[in-house]
């Protein structure tokens, strides 16, 4: 097998949260692919946090090309999976083929990273029931309504899923989840 891991998202994804794991994970070894609804060159976003404010904003952030649909995406080819956030999850959630690819993932046991706004695909694909999850604190709620418990954490590891709630988190998510990947899917 590769080593490749895919990393799904799409428009308006946040782009610390795409381009961190990315090249990481680049750095590491594996080979990444990003997988978008189409083969195009994606705009993503910024989020930022403004005293004041009771969310975070969104800028205009970074664009970047997909190099696959995701409709042409064969999961048995990837060792693991990255599901950003921003406000992609909220449309990619109803993508018949994100639900497909990430239902493979948990029922092969391959290691998962989400992040933020991430998990509102993965209660979609419903594969949290059981879990353990963080994600963006205002998704408490929808991760509870998948079944799982939410956890106010910088880095959750529930099995090979490692979840986190915001970029701030990147330096203890993405060391949970290389730690993970170095056991479950060593480089080749």
């Amino acid at each position: 097998m590769t080593s490749k891991v895919l990393l799904v998202t799409g428009d308006a994804a946040e782009s610390l949260e795409v381009f961190y794991p990315y090249q990481r994970l680049l750095e590491e070894g594996y080979e990444v692919d990003i997988a978008a609804p189409t083969k195009k060159k994606l705009q993503f976003v910024v989020h930022d946090f403004v005293d004041g404010y009771d969310t975070y904003t969104e800028k205009p952030g970074y664009t970047w090309p997909a190099d696959l649909a995701l409709a042409d995406v064969d999961p048995a080819r990837y060792v693991a999976l990255v599901i950003p956030g921003g406000r992609a999850p909220e449309y990619l959630r109803n993508n018949a083929d994100v639900k497909r690819i990430v239902q493979h993932f948990f029922e092969a046991d391959k290691p998962v990273a989400q992040i933020c706004h991430g998990p509102l695909i993965t209660a979609a694909a419903g594969v949290l029931t059981g879990r353990r999850s963080a994600a963006y604190p205002a998704l408490e709620p929808d991760v509870a309504a998948a079944g799982a418990e939410y956890v106010d954490g910088e880095a959750v590891v529930d099995g090979v899923v490692v979840s986190a709630r915001a970029w701030p988190d990147h330096p203890a998510w993405i060391r949970a989840f290389i730690e993970v990947l170095r056991v479950k899917a060593p480089l080749a």
